[in-house]
């Protein structure tokens, strides 16, 4: 059975979790492939609300859930996401790959301190020591896997490493000088040998597990974090994360075959939004995008840092198609436009007087393209009841003004739009099951 991987199409934060928690219901299995705790993924679930950094959140739903070699965990903060599940009566089927790096102590406050000494060329990350997590995966000799944490060998493991970083401990102030560092060592280890107990029932070899299950047909859903504008290669780079958020990040992290994966769904929201630095050229700067921040509560999940806002740019989704090989769309948050007229849609940029249709490769020049927009008639405002009401009885239901802004996206990214997410709960989604509309002439 093919895998369907799910990744996001812009920036991050479209809502990735809820789609992932609307598929897991017919999926057997569902697969994190990329990044650690510098994710947020938000499951509601009628009045309770699972937000997961680590954990991929098809756990909701009481599925066999997988951390992939692709990660970078936080062991301290996975457990607490366990016993979150267990608290609120989900005893989760979860693997944990013993590829997987470990995210330690030092690495958090190597990255707060590197994007100090940035100044204002700091890149905006959260904070969670991802970035140095992975360096020291590419480093190799300083790195510690999951199957580190779990051996016998760990106490050996993290003496080497700690000696060969000893100068970057005193000099980011992990330590205050090299007599502190044996102190700093014991008490990684005695906190870090503790995890690692509790981990061991949980580790396995991910790829072998994921294969198998799809090798007796089983359906398995990849999960990435983050979005294509993001991705280390495929980003706007510096203004990335340091892995691979685009749908062949999937294979790589988690250990799979091109050929098993089938069915790619980008997941973007009806407008665009930004968390932290690098070139957005539809931001709205003023009233309109303070009114969709707080309508559609941009605000981050890891970090609650409010995120940048703006409208819903082509160019991109037309790239996320591109590099990610989607094969089909899921909007979320349009209800947040609802009330907002009229609604515009980026279709092509201006750059020094020349007209741009695809998304440019350098950084420098996006910051520089002036967005070009095609206006729309916007929609009545509307409540949380007539959301529900309308998800109920489906897409016909959409006011037209609405119907009118997915085809109009339809068209101009010649894909099908299948699931329209109108609110945070499972109940508030549409699964449309109709043809795409015929491609527009002259676009």
């Amino acid at each position: 059975m093919p895998g369907i991987v799910v990744v996001g199409a812009q920036f991050g934060d479209e809502g990735k979790g809820k789609i992932v928690d609307f598929l897991a219901e017919k999926v057997d299995m569902v697969v994190r492939y990329n990044g650690g705790s510098n994710a947020g993924h938000t499951v509601k679930v009628e009045n309770k609300v699972f937000k997961f950094h680590l954990i991929p959140s098809g756990a909701v739903r009481g599925k066999k859930v997988v951390c992939s070699g692709g990660m970078v965990i936080n062991p301290q903060e996975l457990i607490e996401e366990i016993r979150f599940l267990e608290r609120r009566g989900i005893e989760p089927d979860l693997v944990v790959s013993l590829r997987a790096h470990v995210t330690l102590p030092y690495h958090p406050v190597f990255d707060r301190a590197s994007e100090k000494r940035k100044g204002e060329e700091k890149i905006g990350t959260t904070g969670k020591g991802i970035g140095p997590t992975y360096s020291d995966k590419m480093k190799r000799v300083e790195a510690i896997r999951i199957e580190d944490l779990v051996s016998n060998k760990f106490k050996e493991k993290i003496s080497k490493v700690l000696e060969a970083k000893k100068k970057w401990l005193i000099e980011y102030g992990a330590i205050k000088d090299k007599n502190e560092i044996e102190k700093y060592k014991n008490v990684i280890l005695n906190e870090y040998t503790n995890y690692g107990e509790k981990l061991k029932k949980y580790v396995g070899d991910d790829s072998l597990i994921i294969n198998e299950a799809l090798d007796q047909g089983k359906k398995v859903l990849f999960e990435g974090a983050q979005g294509t504008l993001l991705d280390v290669d495929h980003g706007t780079y510096p203004y990335v994360t340091s892995s691979n958020a685009v749908a062949g990040g999937a294979c790589t992290g988690a250990g799979v075959g091109p050929n098993k994966i089938k069915r790619i769904i980008g997941v973007a929201k009806a407008y665009t939004t930004r968390v932290g630095r690098g070139p957005f050229p539809t931001e709205l700067k003023e009233e309109t995008g303070d009114l969709i921040r707080e309508k559609g509560g941009e605000y981050g999940t890891t970090t609650g840092r409010p995120r940048r806002c703006g409208w819903l740019d082509i160019l991109i989704l037309n790239y996320a198609k591109r590099v990610n090989g989607l094969t089909e769309l899921a909007l979320t948050k349009l209800d947040v436009l609802s009330g907002i007229t009229p609604l515009k849609i980026c279709v092509a940029y201006n750059l020094n007087g020349k007209k741009l249709k695809n998304f440019p490769v350098s950084t420098e020049l996006v910051e520089k393209c002036k967005p070009k927009y095609v206006e729309l008639e916007g929609w009545s405002d509307l409540g949380r009841e007539e959301w529900r009401e309308i998800a109920k009885k489906g897409y016909d239901a959409l006011p037209q003004e609405a119907k009118n802004y997915v085809e109009e996206i339809e068209r101009r990214v010649n894909l099908p739009i299948k699931i329209i997410s109108v609110g945070p709960g499972r109940e508030e989604t549409i699964e449309i099951k109709k043809e795409l509309k015929s491609k527009r002439e002259g676009i």
